[in-house]
């Protein structure tokens, strides 16, 4: 492979070929090649992940862990989304008849893949053991290859280095980490383990993510020197800018909700905290920026070799104690490098949008539904939608060039107006998977794998340090020390964990 196919993948032929790879493999697939794999996390995303596992033949799904037991509150995408992707899976138009709501935890979950385990053997199932603590799944679960973890964002660490130490490959959900530190650490833990790892991040395997890397590589608008990228997240997905709960809510029948708390400091339950809403806490997730910063920096990390960044600066609406405000803008500065000059990245989230282009047509929006990217080069611009869809060349005349067709996008994980409910996963997320699959059983390390993404999830990261003190931050990511910061930055590098919960270096 050219260093291009390394760093890219190969172009929009890849997913097909991928999808040729997967065909193949599963004619040649027998049980007992299988991947056998246990899901840590089945709430709503958690259960998503699970039905495109077992729609992959080299994968069997031995095991599920939830510290939720059942609930029907989760999120939908859509009207009747969970449970309409989980009747396609099966085949069966009656499940999830007397749910009240979007049904998952453990239990569902269990029931679900010896459903369709079941229906495959024409007998009934019963192989799928269901754990309330992952520590005990990791310990029992002999017949274990691999993991997918789909937890909230305070638990991935603690679970994927605990996995990786028992010898687990590791899937797990974005952001990769919950602080810089954990990102060293999972690429120490990988490296040192000779585990294959992946991130549900899928952009490399995208047709819009290889034009975007023809068009700058082309030279069609010099060097970018700037990139504003921006999402509408949280507000029309979920609230942040909340107050403190002061008061405790009765904890919901099945739920361990001292295990859902975990390494984070101790408080009693209350609604204001899940399902879902737990990304605006501090403490539980990274906000809007570590929710869609990962999707929407990876095409630009090939692209323009990002490390991590240099200096961080933020600026947001009202700050709260413990929760993310309600909008940001995070700005990141890049050193110039041999093949490219000194670049910053302007990050906006709550439906703040930057400065339209005064060249460009008033007919003409500046991105897709409230979200995009443009990326400001010496002599033009490149707007494309948040995934790099429908790119556009807009020269300083007020010329708009549109270099490809438009591309039918593929359902994606995130967008409520395409719920992926076909009976096989997309072509991005089937070539997503079966490369980590491929890793697991010796092949070449998925192109999200731990090592790639660390930089990227470091420097969102570091934005909510930014987000959380307003400070402008210097970071030396050699000496992993800040050289303008102050002590409370210093100290969200590497937050305590609540006892038992410490991840030892060894």
């Amino acid at each position: 492979m050219n260093r291009r196919e390394l760093l890219y993948g190969v172009g929009a032929s890849a997913v097909g070929f991928s999808l040729l790879g997967l065909k193949s493999s599963a004619e040649r697939s027998a049980p007992s090649d299988k991947l056998t794999v246990a899901c840590i996390g089945t709430g709503s995303q958690g259960l998503r992940v699970l039905l495109d596992l077992l729609r992959l033949p080299q994968v069997r799904v031995v095991a599920v862990c939830d510290v939720n037991r059942l609930s029907s509150d989760y999120l939908d995408w859509g009207p009747n989304e969970l449970r309409d992707k989980v009747r396609t899976v099966l085949g069966d138009t009656s499940w999830g008849a007397n749910h009240p709501g979007p049904t998952s935890g453990r239990d569902a979950a269990q029931s679900i893949v010896n459903a369709f385990y079941g229906k495959q053997s024409g007998r009934t199932s019963t192989g799928c053991v269901a754990y309330e603590d992952f520590r005990e799944l990791l310990a029992k679960q002999k017949d274990l290859d691999a993991v997918a973890i789909s937890t909230p964002d305070h638990w991935h660490a603690v679970i994927a280095i605990a996995a990786m130490r028992a010898g687990k490959h590791v899937y797990s959900q974005k952001p990769m980490a919950h602080n810089v530190w954990e990102c060293r650490e999972m690429v120490r833990v990988a490296a040192q383990t000779h585990r294959a790892t992946q991130v549900s991040i899928f952009n490399s395997n995208l047709p819009a993510s290889h034009q975007i890397h023809d068009i700058l590589t082309s030279g069609a608008i010099g060097s970018v020197r700037s990139v504003d990228i921006w999402t509408k997240r949280a507000s029309k997905f979920w609230l942040q800018g909340l107050a403190t709960p002061i008061q405790a809510d009765p904890v919901p029948a099945g739920l361990n909700w001292d295990m859902w708390i975990g390494p984070a400091p101790f408080r009693p339950f209350n609604h204001a905290y899940m399902p879902f809403i737990w990304r605006a806490w501090y403490d539980f997730g990274c906000g809007a920026f570590g929710d869609m910063g990962e999707y929407g920096f990876d095409t630009l990390a090939r692209v323009l070799s990002l490390p991590a960044a240099t200096r961080i600066e933020a600026s947001t609406t009202d700050r709260f104690p413990v929760c993310y405000p309600v909008a940001s803008a995070v700005h990141m500065d890049f050193d110039a490098t041999s093949t490219r000059p000194a670049l910053r990245i302007n990050w906006l989230d709550g439906g703040i949008e930057p400065a339209r282009p005064p060249q460009l047509p008033v007919s003409e929006q500046i991105g897709e539904d409230g979200e995009g990217v443009i990326y400001h080069g010496e002599h033009g611009k490149l707007l494309t939608a948040f995934m790099g869809q429908n790119p556009r060349v807009l020269s300083p005349s007020g010329k708009l060039e549109v270099p490809f067709p438009k591309v039918a996008s593929a359902p994606e994980p995130f967008r409520r107006e395409a719920p992926e409910l076909g009976g096989t996963a997309s072509g991005a997320n089937a070539a997503h998977y079966v490369e980590w699959i491929d890793a697991c059983k010796g092949g070449p390390p998925a192109r999200a794998n731990y090592a790639f993404e660390a930089p990227i999830v470091e420097t969102l990261l570091l934005g909510c340090i930014a987000v959380r003190t307003h400070e402008p931050l210097v970071w030396d990511a050699e000496r992993f020390a800040f050289t303008q910061g102050s002590a409370k930055a210093t100290a969200l590098l590497k937050p305590d964990y609540r006892v038992p919960w410490e991840i030892a270096s060894k």
